[in-house]
């Protein structure tokens, strides 16, 4: 044999050899997999045996007990088990397969790594949101009646729970829900009925559910009509924010605007604002980060517009960014102007709602209504007379004007009556201050013009006087909304009407207003009218606070409807 064919001898062993090997190695492959199949299908005969067994000693038993043809109805029971029987087998699994499940699903868990929510990606390095992103949080189902039935996160649920709210009032068990769910909603409630609950909660939910961080920028806005509401709801807001990331601000008019700016530029989540100094911010603070609105509210919609903020609003409607932002507007009328606004902000479809509308009283149950008809010249006396009666009750006095609030204010406090006043001609830290002081006091009186009438929560107020009465049914029911708020609210009102003026009591019966009328306590008057007449021609800043307040009174006896609001009011 020479040595090319030695040499392809050789070749052909080693791969005969290396083929065998092979061959072996698939082989043993095949064995381990059949002795593997053989192991489950072993697995299977003595699990169905053993079931066998158990239904057979529970026929038998069942035989002993008198019942023959049992056994023959257990038998076949017991072997139509193919669905749990199914079951099991997948989950007896060898390790080496269980293992590979499980590395997997770990490799899909790592490549889905991304949060449920469509929007929850915000917290990029950007602050950027993604387009066409939508939110709807989940719905909780049937009527709930207590907060904790809401879906609510632990922090605000912690929240809610810390400022002594259980049990939810008409429209904010009627408005959460379908606000969480992403609804657009015009909601008509009394005030006092606890709407700011009512849209704040699902508003720190969403900027909850989306994690929004500072560089977010403003995620939610809420737009008051007065300092003193926007004031009033960022101090809700900030006790349901305790426990939550998400960061708070307010802007309003006369509060230092470049601080307000540096706030923004920081990154706020939940802003509340007023129309004038927001829009201000919107056009006028580069750093002001709103592109990523997604929620906006307008509280006493009605009384923005009543105050002249038609204009300021629709161009902060044009500036605000209008794709998948759900709005919540709240208004105690409705108006045209407001239907106009609420066509121009909230998507097609709204969901109304209106707590009161089959309640026969515009006003809270818990309200005590009267009326007394005074003479012009005896009104003060009976001014006088109450508070000294009442001197340590909670109440709240309404004027028609800031002058005449001025003028009353110095005499009272002149003549040792102590009065806090609030009007819309003091500057805002005076009015802040004011404000909080008479909030935080278990007595004293507070007098004001319809500044105060709207949205404040001021708490325990005993009694509401209006020396002046109001221009219209609405104001009337907003002034004396400031008492027996809350759904066991009690409170008591009491309005003055020269003789000339009783036509508004007509007004109010239409308004479905119940008020009766008060016996005018002539003979319990303090006669002070012959001192106040000396102290104020002696007084020359008592004369002229009297001159002004006397200069925007309103001037009768024109009919009652034809009145027109005196400049100054606010």
């Amino acid at each position: 044999m020479d040595a090319t064919q030695l040499s392809t001898k050789k070749r052909k062993r080693k791969h005969d050899s290396s083929k065998g090997a092979a061959t072996d190695g698939i082989k043993d492959k095949k064995i381990r997999k059949e002795e593997k199949l053989e192991r489950k299908k072993k697995r299977k005969e003595k699990k169905v045996q053993d079931e066998d067994e158990e239904e057979v000693e529970g026929a038998q038993k069942a035989d002993e007990k008198g019942g023959g043809e049992e056994e023959v109805k257990a038998l076949p029971n017991g072997k139509n088990t193919t669905s749990d029987k199914d079951d099991s087998d997948r989950d007896e699994k060898s390790d080496g397969e269980a293992e590979e499940e499980r590395e997997e699903e770990n490799n899909e868990a790592d490549e889905d790594d991304t949060p449920k929510h469509p929007d929850a990606d915000i917290n990029t390095e950007s602050n950027d949101i993604p387009l066409n992103s939508s939110l709807s949080l989940p719905m909780t189902g049937g009527n709930p009646v207590k907060f904790t039935d809401l879906n609510l996160s632990d922090a605000t649920q912690k929240a809610v729970a810390a400022m002594g709210f259980e049990k939810m009032t008409d429209v904010q068990s009627r408005t959460i829900p379908p606000l969480m769910a992403g609804r657009d909603v015009l909601g008509a409630a009394k005030t006092g009925s606890g709407k700011t609950l009512a849209f704040l909660i699902p508003a720190i939910e969403m900027l909850t559910s989306l994690k929004f961080k500072p560089r977010n920028g403003t995620g939610c806005l809420v737009i008051t009509p007065t300092r003193e509401l926007a004031l009033q709801i960022y101090g809700v807001a900030h006790e349901l924010l305790e426990h939550h990331s998400q960061t708070l601000g307010i802007v309003i008019g006369g509060a230092n605007r470049r601080n307000e700016a540096d706030k923004l530029s920081r990154g706020v989540n939940l802003l509340i604002a007023t129309p004038g100094r927001l829009l201000d911010h919107l056009q006028n603070t580069p750093g002001f980060v709103f592109k990523n609105l997604k929620a906006l509210v307008l509280d006493e919609a009605d009384r923005i517009l009543e105050m002249g903020f038609e204009d300021e609003m629709r161009q902060i409607i044009k500036i605000i960014p209008s794709q998948d932002r759900q709005t919540m507007l709240f208004s105690a009328t409705q108006t045209t102007k407001v239907e106009d606004l609420a066509r121009i902000s909230l998507r097609p479809g709204p969901l109304y709602i209106n707590v009161d509308y089959h309640k026969e009283a515009s006003t809270v149950e818990g309200l005590e209504q009267g009326y007394v008809i005074c003479e012009a010249d005896k009104r003060f006396l009976l001014l006088f007379s109450f508070l000294k009666r009442f001197s340590k009750k909670k109440i709240i006095v309404f004027f028609s004007s800031c002058a005449s609030v001025k003028y009353y204010a110095e005499l009272l406090n002149y003549i040792d009556l102590p009065v806090l006043d609030l009007h819309g001609k003091q500057k805002q830290q005076k009015r802040t201050n004011t404000f909080f002081e008479f909030k935080n006091a278990d007595k004293g009186t507070l007098i004001c013009t319809d500044v105060a009438a709207r949205g404040l929560d001021i708490p325990a107020v005993d009694w509401i006087v209006q020396f002046d009465p109001p221009d219209d049914p609405r104001d009337y029911i907003h002034r004396v909304g400031r008492t027996a708020r809350g759904s066991n609210g009690k409170g008591r009102s009491l309005m003055f009407l020269q003789p000339n003026e009783v036509g508004f009591l007509k007004y109010l019966k239409e308004a479905r207003v119940p008020v009766v009328e008060f016996e005018f306590p002539a003979k319990k008057l303090v006669n002070v009218q012959s001192q106040l007449e000396k102290l104020i021609g002696k007084n020359y800043y008592l004369n002229g606070s009297a001159k002004d307040g006397y200069k925007y009174a309103p001037k009768f006896p024109e009919p009652f409807e034809k009145r027109k609001k005196k400049g100054g009011n606010e």
